[in-house]
């Protein structure tokens, strides 16, 4: 399939598919007339890339999940490479996660502080926010 072909399929532009060959991760074969031509195998890796990219891997996280399919395997995820990429980026969104469950505690704790310095903290517009609660009225 051609280029445009390809782009239509996968729901992206010609641009993006460019740069996925120049980073490496797609090859496309050229026709006598430069023309590139795409597989069907190229097609999974470009969906491949997508999915993984939908979910939060980078572009460059992507590599070990292309390399395996290259590799004849049914899943971008059947191998070790790809394993570790999953454990990586899970490592690093239960940090953020963490860090974003502290900064929300800190911002509940000042909501909390500057709600009992209100003059009439029962007035309606002090209340609970989001599952915060204030002191009883």
């Amino acid at each position: 399939m051609k280029i445009g072909e390809l782009a239509a399929r996968a729901g992206i532009t010609t641009r993006a598919l460019r740069f996925y060959e120049a980073q490496g991760l797609l090859s496309a074969r050229r026709e006598a007339n430069g023309y590139r031509e795409y597989s069907e195998a190229d097609a999974r890796v470009v969906d491949e890339i997508r999915t993984l990219q939908a979910v939060g891997l980078s572009l460059d996280d992507t590599r070990p999940f292309v390399e395996c399919l290259r590799a004849g395997h049914a899943a971008g995820d059947s191998c070790a490479d790809s394993i570790e990429v999953y454990r990586r980026k899970i490592a690093e969104v239960d940090a953020l996660l963490e860090q974003l469950g502290a900064v929300r505690a800190n911002l509940a704790g000042k909501l909390s502080d500057a709600v009992a310095r209100q003059a009439n903290p029962c007035d309606g517009r002090w209340m609970a926010v989001d599952s915060i609660a204030t002191e009883e009225c």
